[in-house]
């Protein structure tokens, strides 16, 4: 069994990626179950930068262990691929995702649907035992939608509208989401880095 650490404490998160590993004898955990107790700051401009940020942070406890952090953010075309980086704290400083939601609608208010194009990107960065890093990225096209539809996922699904099923991400069920996702995307192109990796070790 492989034990790769995920630089974050979000439970979404790890649900959605370890879910993607299954099947590969991988276990994802998470900073809380490495005793991670520190606050890691992002401060990078991009979402590679953030992820390399995050998972740099954990170098110290991974103990030989492979680390993967993740930035997403929701770039709409409309509001110059705003938020963005920022798309976490979009509504200001301890704003929920509804704040995020109720603020980009908004915005986007009379917007008419043409104008409306949106993508979630996510950028995984791993770093290996010995410092090198990889970087994987995903990104899936929607637009955005004219209100908060459905009660599943979280932060912008709410209002991320997926053509090819019809409704939003919030819509979905936990599979059909991790069927399309950005991070379904980024996170196979993250196994892939890191299968050859491991497979290196076995020859």
């Amino acid at each position: 069994m492989t034990e790769i650490i995920l630089a974050s404490n979000n439970k979404n998160k790890a649900l959605e990626i370890a879910h993607i590993f299954k099947g590969n004898k991988v276990k994802v955990l998470t900073l809380g179950q490495i005793g991670f107790r520190g606050d890691i700051k992002e401060t990078g401009e991009t979402l590679a930068q953030n992820a390399a940020i995050k998972a740099r942070a954990v170098r110290k406890m991974a103990k030989g262990r492979i680390i993967i952090a993740d930035d997403s953010g929701l770039e709409v075309e409309y509001l110059a691929k705003a938020p963005g980086v920022y798309s976490a704290r979009f509504a200001g400083p301890g704003c929920t995702y509804n704040d995020n939601n109720l603020k980009l609608l908004k915005l986007m208010n009379g917007v008419k649907k043409a104008q409306r194009k949106a993508s979630f990107r996510t950028v995984i960065c791993i770093v290996f035992p010995d410092g090198r890093e990889a970087f994987a990225e995903g990104r899936v096209n929607g637009y955005i939608n004219e209100t908060v539809t459905g009660k599943q996922g979280f932060g912008y699904d709410p209002v991320f509208f997926y053509a090819p099923m019809k409704r939003t991400f919030a819509e979905m069920t936990f599979s059909q989401k991790n069927m399309v996702s950005h991070r379904r995307k980024a996170a196979v192109k993250a196994w892939e880095i890191i299968k050859k990796e491991l497979k290196k070790k076995t020859v």
